[in-house]
């Protein structure tokens, strides 16, 4: 006789559109679309540039003031470089760094490239990895499902992971 596995926590259901956190970048609140066609996250970044600390790489970005965001600059660890299709289909090489995505209740670490989304109407694109392994259905005709994100009283800008600079 098998012992019975734990019954699955159903998943959870968000829309095309989510208000997402990202605490270690400075922001509270921002607009998200979330894209399955998409592989990768990218936030609108300008002034990107690459320089090293303590030997290793980093990067300082400027997040411009859009949807609701206060203008800031931001340095974080350079976790790498990745080729990446722009929403054209033409290829470019992005820098890539890892924060903390709060979803509704959930929190973890998300990879989101750097990159030139002044044309885009959402500053934030989530692509399917942030998502996946998180047991998350998108319904793409609904918006808004989780409501406003919410950070523990302890989340803050990790030191090592994200600074902020303002």
């Amino acid at each position: 006789m098998s012992a019975k596995a734990p019954p699955k926590k159903p998943p959870t259901i968000i829309g095309w559109r989510e208000k997402i956190a990202l605490p270690g970048l400075g922001i509270p609140l921002v607009n998200a679309k979330i894209d399955t066609g998409a592989r990768s996250s990218a936030i609108h970044a300008t002034h990107i540039r690459p320089f090293e600390r303590d030997g290793r790489d980093w990067v300082k970005f400027h997040i411009p003031h859009a949807s609701g965001l206060r203008a800031r600059d931001v340095e974080a660890p350079l976790l790498g470089e990745r080729a990446v299709k722009n929403t054209s289909g033409a290829p470019q090489d992005r820098l890539v760094i890892e924060t903390l995505m709060v979803l509704g209740a959930r929190q973890w670490h998300i990879e989101i490239t750097l990159a030139d989304r002044a044309n885009m109407a959402m500053p934030i694109i989530l692509g399917r990895t942030a998502i996946r392994r998180r047991r998350i259905l998108v319904d793409a005709g609904r918006s808004f499902l989780l409501g406003m994100p919410k950070i523990e009283q302890n989340t803050t800008p990790e030191t090592g992971r994200t600074e902020v600079s303002q």
